[in-house]
């Protein structure tokens, strides 16, 4: 397997400078054979810290969120750190979240290319976790976000109570998760309450890109109509199979990494500054209470934010934050 030089140093830059492996410690490799090069970068990485790292292939998860096989999740409980380059995220799942309550360390990069990987993982993510941590205050104080975007977007979501999240690329204390590459802040808004449009017209996850906006309306903190063009029905179903809950209002998320672009890939796209994005589906990972097996970010571009009356954001330009 020919691995070029710039994945390589990008591998090493997730795993020392992002997830602090040390020498000795345990790292374990969750993979499926689409991300089996990443994978294996990523091995080589941890092998020249030192570690004992070990590499786990399983079948592709048909969706977001699916659960790994149990002998897999029993061993991402087992060791110090956990990466996950897989071709669905595991972010989502009770594996995941049991690793990171026995303390392990995990990062999620489900569908990264090696393209992404170099880009993303160049990015100076001191100053992105200083960012994403100036976006996470001002949301964590928050009672209600407001979205409006051009392209028909205008949304309400409560929030209060709820513990904003900082998805900085720096998971080097125990327990600490996120995906890789990474930037941005993020809550669960509460269940029931979301209401109003999401015009989703910069990128789907499960779809990629969108040619034609995906128009969704929310009534008390459901999807309950998804219009728009072929990716509209995708979406319908990508989220049929999982019933009413695929529909919840699962997460609020702003971008924070300057490095990042659109391409179409979600783990990249839903990082992008001067985006939100909305998830539909499972919120449990951000202190919700749905459990579905499915977590489904549409990417709204050029976006005015609130957080209760303080203008935030601007037709996608961060106000007040560097």
């Amino acid at each position: 397997m020919t691995i070029s030089s710039e994945l390589q140093s990008a591998a090493l830059i997730a795993v020392r400078d992002c997830m602090g492996v040390k020498s000795g410690e345990q790292v374990l490799i969750v993979t499926d054979e689409p991300m089996r090069t990443l994978a294996y970068a990523l091995r080589q990485a941890a092998r020249e810290l030192g570690s004992e790292v070990f590499v786990v292939e399983m079948l592709p998860r048909r969706t977001n969120g699916e659960e790994p096989p149990e002998p897999v999740a029993q061993f991402m409980r087992e060791v110090d750190v956990v990466l996950c380059p897989t071709s669905k995220s595991l972010t989502h799942t009770d594996a995941r979240r049991a690793a990171s309550a026995q303390g392990a360390r995990v990062a999620t990069l489900p569908g990264v290319t090696e393209e992404i990987m170099v880009r993303c993982m160049n990015a100076d993510y001191h100053r992105i976790a200083a960012r994403t941590m100036q976006v996470c205050e001002r949301l964590g104080r928050a009672s209600v976000v407001r979205v409006r975007a051009a392209a028909g977007t205008d949304i309400l979501l409560p929030v209060w109570g709820r513990k904003a999240h900082a998805s900085s690329g720096l998971f080097r204390e125990d327990g600490q998760w996120g995906n890789l590459p990474t930037g941005e802040a993020y809550l669960a808004p509460l269940e029931g309450q979301s209401r109003g449009i999401v015009v989703v017209d910069g990128a789907m996850a499960g779809i990629g890109l969108v040619r034609e906006p995906i128009r969704i309306t929310v009534e008390g903190g459901y999807a309950t109509d998804i219009s728009g063009g072929a990716e509209a029905r995708q979406l319908v179903a990508l989220l049929e199979p999982h019933g009413r809950d695929a529909r919840n209002v699962a997460e609020f998320g702003v971008g924070t990494n300057d490095k990042a672009i659109l391409t179409g890939a979600i783990i990249e796209d839903e990082k992008v500054m001067g985006t939100i994005h909305i998830a539909f589906g499972d919120n449990k990972s951000m202190g919700g209470s749905v459990r579905v097996a499915s977590h489904l970010d549409g990417l709204v571009k050029k976006p005015s934010v609130w957080f209760d009356d303080e203008k935030v954001m601007e037709d996608g330009k961060l106000l007040g934050i560097d």
